[in-house]
């Protein structure tokens, strides 16, 4: 089953991407007290996630912090240095970048997707969350293969 609206963020590792380089932190103390706008891609650099998912929350970001969002994060199943050269690639620093290098994180969301016919593995399902003090406010899944729901966009009018 899927997180919902009204669920608590499950507490698993992360690994933040630094300037000074990989920095483990538990879910919990990272969406506790604030208001984040969370995104998570199948993978870094891949078509979709490079050329509109990312750019959208990069474009987005000053109208997000005045709709009362904090914190913007993107999340996906790639290690620290991946998400860290994606970010500097294409990303901005109004976005902080949460590896979720084995899946654990898609998988206490139920957000789970099965890449393995595309070469990918086990990957996070393209989605956004708004989760204010560890509390999901909005979810937003994508269908497989799909571009709306998940989008700054999208998100910016929720808000």
């Amino acid at each position: 089953m899927s997180i919902s609206v009204g669920d608590k963020i499950p507490d698993v590792k992360l690994v933040k991407a630094t300037a000074d380089g990989p920095q483990p932190v538990q879910s919990a103390d990272y969406f506790a007290g604030r208001r984040i706008a969370l995104f998570s891609v199948p993978g870094a650099f891949t078509p979709t996630c490079s050329a509109r998912h990312l750019p959208g929350f990069v474009e987005k970001a000053d109208d997000l912090a005045a709709k009362g969002i904090d914190e913007i994060a993107c999340t996906a199943v790639n290690d620290a240095f991946v998400l860290g050269a994606w970010n500097k690639s294409g990303g901005s620093e109004a976005i902080t970048m949460l590896a979720d290098g084995n899946g654990d994180f898609a998988a206490a969301l139920g957000l789970e997707m099965d890449g393995t016919a595309f070469g990918m593995g086990k990957r996070g399902q393209r989605f956004s969350l708004v989760v204010n003090d560890g509390v999901v406010e909005q979810v937003n899944v994508e269908a497989p293969g799909d571009f709306n729901v998940s989008s700054a966009e999208h998100m910016l009018g929720q808000l």
